[in-house]
């Protein structure tokens, strides 16, 4: 499409401000109608029929781990090698993710000499990446370090290079397929190097966030190597800690979530989980395994999810493509799954392009969120969340966005 000049540019904006917009891409949600495929679930456990396979009374206190038939779903789902490295909790991996740094704050890993509370911990942060798990490090006064994201997952080098001479660095956070927001799938070496790399720190932990594992969008799925099966073969078993949830598959508020790791860390984390509770909600759990049976039945479940939003995905690719493509002022990603577009704006104008859209009635996320301390070094980095609203408004905002970043480019 041919470049407009910066006042016909105006003119656009200035036509879409005085729609009165109110469109919303800040947060990685599912729509209404990806929501709705699961509702027969809701009819599966009734006040006749509430025990498991095994006939334990899912009403009553127990099964700290949760229940066998969630984690034989749970041990396919993180590819694990068997039950034992699985526990079940709650709807949110978040907050396990989040507990597990506490209880490691408060008590330390095995490993570890001392709690972590009680020395200097720094975490490595792939970036741009999830703010969630910035969020955790903050609240735990955890100092962070950027690394930068490559084509096939964190850069290597440097991950490699830090966490040899540094034994305060005591972890990474790793989104390894799709990943928020670049949609990157960690390469076969690129596991591998973080399975069996040096790390001065004896309880280095990696925070494996497997979030978007099944979160296909095409044909073309990317393939992902198994962490934890080469970190057995290396001996380094212990660092690796696999995380998932179901919340981007059935209900987002009510899903279920897991953490997959070898036996001594599984251990670790169920001495800590019966001090806080007897119990997750096991009610939830045999929905969801009534529901699904396997995982064949998610794999089944998750190409409905595909036929939704995938063609949101396509849709914000092609007006992309049409009012910025060529014009050497944009670059953004087109990924193979998961829940986010990375977009790339001439440097120094992130927080512009964002202010313009809110401006119009676009919400997006904060430029800066996908970094540490909300910081973008270049300012360049906008994520774009497509799957909540509907096609209309994915167009529409869409449109209104490449205007906004047409115009800061034309004041940069």
């Amino acid at each position: 499409m041919a470049s407009l000049t910066k006042k016909e540019l105006q003119k656009k904006y200035q036509e879409y401000k005085e729609q009165g917009l109110a469109l919303d891409m800040t947060r990685g949600k599912p729509g209404v109608e990806q929501l709705d495929l699961s509702l027969p679930m809701l009819d599966l456990v009734t006040s006749k029929d509430y025990k498991t396979v095994a006939g334990a009374d899912t009403r009553n206190y127990g099964g700290l781990d949760g229940i066998p038939e969630m984690k034989e779903i749970f041990k396919d789902f993180l590819e694990v090698s068997s039950t034992d490295e699985v526990i079940v909790g709650g709807n949110s991996s978040l907050t396990l993710m989040h507990d597990t740094i506490s209880h490691a704050v408060t008590h330390g890993f095995p490993e570890s000499k001392k709690p972590w509370g009680e020395q200097k911990v720094k975490f490595l942060c792939p970036s741009p990446g999830y703010d969630r798990h910035y969020s955790i490090c903050e609240h735990f006064g955890i100092e962070m370090i950027t690394v930068p994201m490559t084509s096939k997952g964190p850069d290597m080098d440097v991950v490699e290079k830090l966490v040899a001479e540094d034994k305060a660095i005591k972890g990474i956070w790793v989104v390894p397929k799709y990943s928020n927001p670049t949609g990157i799938t960690c390469s076969k070496k690129t596991v591998k190097r973080l399975a069996t790399m040096k790390t001065a720190a004896k309880d280095f932990r990696i925070m494996y966030d497997n979030a978007y594992t099944v979160h296909h969008l095409s044909k073309e799925q990317d393939e992902l190597e198994n962490i934890l099966d080469l970190a057995k073969e290396a001996g380094t078993e212990n660092r690796v800690l696999i995380f998932g949830s179901f919340s981007k598959i059935s209900f987002a508020g009510a899903g279920v979530a897991a953490m997959g790791a070898a036996k001594v860390n599984i251990d670790w984390m169920k001495g800590h989980l019966s001090m806080s509770t007897i119990g997750p909600d096991k009610l939830n759990q045999i929905r969801h395994t009534r529901f699904f049976k396997d995982m064949k039945g998610v794999e089944k479940h998750m190409k409905k999810h595909a036929k939704i939003i995938a063609p949101k995905f396509e849709a914000v690719d092609e007006i992309l493509e049409k009012e910025l493509g060529g014009k050497g002022i944009a670059s953004w990603t087109k990924p193979n799954g998961g829940y986010f577009i990375s977009l790339d704006v001439p440097k120094g104008c992130a927080k512009e392009v964002v202010k313009l859209a809110a401006e119009a009635g676009v919400k997006l996320t904060a430029a800066g969120a996908t970094f540490p301390y909300k910081n973008d070094p270049k300012d360049e980095n906008i994520r774009i969340a497509p799957t909540l609203p509907s096609m209309g408004e994915i167009k529409l905002a869409t449109r209104v966005l490449a205007v906004c970043v047409q115009l800061a480019a034309a004041k940069k």
